[in-house]
């Protein structure tokens, strides 16, 4: 009789359990399509935004910065998937960069390489080198990891400036071609905004889907406890060089779209100072956020031609804001939106809530 009445009261449990992890898994799922739901509303919004901001820049010279913010987009956005997803600094990917910009000119301007050709190209060498320096580089940590690829992003910044058979030095590479489709040539400001800025929605639409993914998952885990993610059995190592050798390859996409619409380059461009700078436009939006990235990468922009009395100063003004953000904004101006937001809400709610108490 006692295990009947075992039998008996485990029979509601059997039942139980089924019915809640279905009610769960059911749960999960709904939550997930809702967020996938937001995230395609938030890019369609953003979409129509970039589409219809030529209308309102209508001088010549705000087109040409904004064809800058959607280059220096896609490399906050490079570097974001790297530094706030995986955790790991970078103090080098202006190297990477540059790397993407010197091999489409040199290819197109002194070999005659079809432009578009010499992107894929340059994308898959800058890639394949990252890909490769990953594996000793980011056993580093800290400190040592940031020297390291500091280390880097100068030695790639010494070759161009001493090949000068081959980059033209300090002097720069010039004659580098306009990208062309078909007929149409991308030769004047509006033409390269909506040329740079569909690959800087790609970049978006990528960065989005990887993050919401079980990899952008696993490199979270990786950015709060790399020993307890190898011990849920993800294979850090391989995860954090995978995460750096793409975004390398999208730095060197957004390298040979500033060469191609700059028809010129030069060394200057590519230094130490620029590596601060993309650093302070991913800490600026926030870190783990790609549209944070783009925010980050608007103000940093923007900024220099506000100051161009102080240009000298610029890598002092970099590290100041970097020193403010860290101390008393460490999650960026995106973590400043549900405050704004629920400022919003009060106001809104004032007026009903007053005659309420009334």
């Amino acid at each position: 009789m006692a295990e009947g009445r075992m039998r008996g009261s485990a029979a509601p449990n059997n039942l139980y359990f089924p019915l809640t992890l279905t009610l769960s898994l059911r749960e999960r799922e709904f939550s997930r399509q809702y967020h996938l739901k937001r995230e395609l509303l938030k890019f369609a919004i953003f979409t129509i935004l970039v589409l219809l901001l030529p209308l309102a820049a209508k001088e010549g010279y705000i087109l040409n910065v904004l064809v800058f913010v959607g280059i220096h987009s896609i490399l906050a956005i490079a570097l974001n998937l790297l530094l706030g997803y995986a955790g790991q600094i970078s103090l080098g990917h202006a190297g990477f960069f540059g790397l993407g910009a010197y091999i489409s000119g040199v290819l197109t301007a002194t070999h005659g390489q079809n432009p578009w050709l010499a992107m894929c190209y340059a994308a898959g060498a800058v890639g394949i080198l990252a890909f490769v320096i990953g594996f000793p580089i980011l056993k580093l940590k800290g400190h040592y990891l940031a020297m390291a690829t500091l280390g880097l992003g100068i030695i790639i910044y010494i070759l161009f400036n001493e090949t000068v058979d081959l980059t033209g030095g300090p002097s720069g590479l010039s004659g580098i071609p306009n990208l062309t489709l078909g007929t149409l040539t991308f030769d004047n400001d509006l033409k390269n905004y909506y040329l740079v800025w569909t690959f800087t929605l790609v970049a978006i639409l990528l960065a989005v889907n990887l993050a919401n993914s079980r990899i952008g998952r696993a490199l979270r885990a990786i950015h709060d406890s790399e020993t307890a993610a190898r011990l849920m059995g993800i294979n850090a190592r391989f995860l954090k060089v995978q995460v750096f050798a793409l975004s390398a390859l999208l730095c060197s996409v957004a390298g040979s779209l500033y060469a191609h619409v700059m028809t010129f380059v030069a060394p200057a461009s590519f230094g130490f100072n620029f590596s601060v700078e993309l650093v302070t436009m991913v800490i600026i939006g926030g870190l783990g956020s790609i549209y944070g990235s783009v925010l980050g990468a608007a103000i940093l922009t923007l900024l220099p031609e506000l100051l161009r009395a102080f240009q000298d100063y610029d890598i002092i003004i970099y590290g100041l804001i970097l020193i403010l953000m860290t101390m008393f904004l460490p999650g960026g101006l995106v973590s400043m939106a549900p405050v704004f937001m629920s400022l919003l809400r009060g106001r809104r709610k004032q007026p009903g809530g007053a005659h309420a108490e009334a």
